[in-house]
C-alpha cells in the first residue's frame, strides 16, 4: 500500500461544468473555433487570458481519458478537483445549486471508478465544491461542507483565494473555516488570478508569466494574508494543501517574519513566529526540480524552531501532483514531460530516504485522505 503513486494534483470539468461553460458568451467558456479546416474547441478562462484561450478535450471531461492518462504514467489513485475558475463567475443561487448538483456528479464520478489492483479502494477520489461568492450567506457555504463531508469519495475541498470575495482572511469565513475543521476535510487551496497582467509587460509571451509567476505568486499573497489573519490561530486542526509547492512562500518566510517583528501594526499579533506555520501546511510537490523540493521540506522541518508542540518531517507534508489536463507536450510523445519531471524531482532529492520519497509519491497522500484499505 505505501508504494502506490497517488496524484493529489489532477483536474477536470465535469461534463455537466463543461456543458454550462459552452452556453456563455464571455469567459469563463468554451468556444468553438475553425482552424486549418478543422473545428477545436478553446477553453478561455479569463477576459485577458493569452494566446485566445488554449485547446481542451475529452481528456478534460472524459473519465476514461483520464484513467487512460494515469494507466500510462503508472498513476494508481488520483484525487480529482474541478479546475478553476469554479463557480466564482455565478449569482449566489446559481452557484449554491450547481455546486451541490456537482458534488453528487464527483461522488459518482469516483464511486464508479475501478478498484486499485487487489484492494478495496477506488482509482479516483476527489476535491468537493463550495458557493464561495459574493453575497451568498455563509450557512448556504457550510452547507456545502457538510454535504462534502458525507460524501463517502470526496476526501476534501478545493478553494480559490477570493473567498467571498474579500479573500481568505475575511473573518465572515470562520464558520466555514470551523465546519471544514471539525469534518476533518482537507482543503486544497488553487489560484486562478494571478497577478495584474500589465506587470507581464507588452510583449507576447504565451502563458509562460501568469503561469510561472502569477499563479505561485497569488497563492503566496494568500496564505501569507490568512497566516497574519490569525486563522490558523484559531483553527489549529485545519488541514491546508497548497497548490504549487505553496509559490513562493517558503522563500520568503523569514523575510516575512522579520517584516512582522519590525512592524507595531502586526509585531504582537501572532501566537508563533511567522515561520512555524509552514509546519502546519501541506504542499503539492509540482515544483518541477529536486532542489526546489528540497528546499521546501528544509523549511517545513525548520518551523519546530518556532514554537508549537509539532516536530514536521518536511517531506512528510508533501504530495506527488501532475496539474493534468494542462501542460500536455507539444509533439508525440509516449509520457508527458511535466509527469516525469515531477516525478523524477521527487527520486533525485539527495536529502530524502527512499521511504521518504515513496511517503511523497503515496503513503503521505493516504494518510492524510484515510485511504487505508
Amino acid at each position: 500500500m505505501n508504494r502506490l503513486l497517488i496524484d493529489i494534483h489532477t483536474h477536470i470539468y465535469l461534463p455537466r461544468y463543461a456543458a454550462m461553460l459552452r452556453t456563455r458568451s464571455n469567459a469563463p467558456k468554451i468556444m468553438s473555433l475553425l482552424k486549418d479546416g478543422k473545428t477545436e474547441d478553446r477553453l478561455l478562462i479569463l477576459d485577458d487570458e493569452p494566446s485566445g484561450g488554449r485547446p481542451v478535450g475529452p481528456q478534460y471531461w472524459d473519465r476514461t481519458a483520464k484513467l487512460d492518462f494515469m494507466n500510462q504514467h503508472g498513476i494508481d489513485i488520483s484525487v480529482v478537483s474541478t479546475a478553476n475558475p469554479w463557480l466564482d463567475f455565478l449569482k449566489p443561487s446559481e452557484a449554491e445549486e450547481l455546486a451541490s448538483t456537482l458534488n453528487e456528479d464527483l461522488e459518482s464520478y469516483c464511486s464508479t471508478s475501478p478498484n486499485v489492483a487487489d484492494t478495496p479502494l477506488k482509482r479516483l477520489y476527489g476535491f468537493g465544491l463550495l458557493p464561495l461568492v459574493p453575497d451568498i450567506p455563509v450557512t448556504s457555504v457550510v452547507k456545502a461542507v457538510q454535504q462534502i463531508a458525507q460524501l463517502r469519495h470526496l476526501k476534501g475541498l478545493i478553494m480559490g483565494t477570493r473567498g467571498l470575495g474579500n479573500g481568505l482572511d475575511d473573518s465572515s469565513l470562520d464558520p466555514v473555516w470551523e465546519a471544514i475543521e471539525s469534518a476533518g476535510l482537507v482543503v486544497f487551496i488553487h489560484p486562478h488570478y494571478g497577478v495584474d497582467s500589465n506587470a507581464w509587460g507588452p510583449h507576447d509571451n504565451g502563458h509562460v508569466l501568469p503561469l510561472a509567476l502569477g499563479f505561485p505568486f497569488e497563492t503566496t499573497v494568500a496564505i501569507t494574508r490568512l497566516i497574519l489573519s490569525q486563522t490558523l490561530d484559531r483553527f489549529p486542526s485545519l488541514k491546508l494543501l497548497l497548490a504549487h509547492s505553496g509559490g513562493a512562500l517558503a522563500q520568503l518566510s523569514s523575510r516575512l517574519a522579520s517584516c512582522i517583528d519590525h512592524d507595531p501594526v502586526v509585531a504582537k499579533r501572532l501566537k508563533f513566529d511567522a515561520r512555524h506555520y509552514l509546519g502546519r501546511l501541506y504542499f503539492d510537490a509540482v515544483a518541477y526540480g529536486s532542489e526546489e523540493l528540497e528546499f521546501v521540506s528544509n523549511t517545513i522541518t525548520r518551523s519546530s524552531r518556532y514554537g508549537g508542540n509539532n516536530v514536521p518531517i518536511g517531506s512528510s507534508r508533501m504530495l506527488f501532483g501532475t496539474d493534468h489536463p494542462f501542460f500536455p507536450p507539444l509533439t508525440a510523445a509516449s509520457k508527458w514531460k511535466s509527469v516525469v519531471e515531477n516525478l523524477d524531482a521527487i527520486n533525485a532529492v539527495q536529502g530524502w530516504s527512499e521511504q521518504e520519497k515513496a511517503g511523497v509519491r503515496g503513503a503521505n497522500a493516504i494518510s492524510l485522505f484515510g485511504l487505508e484499505a
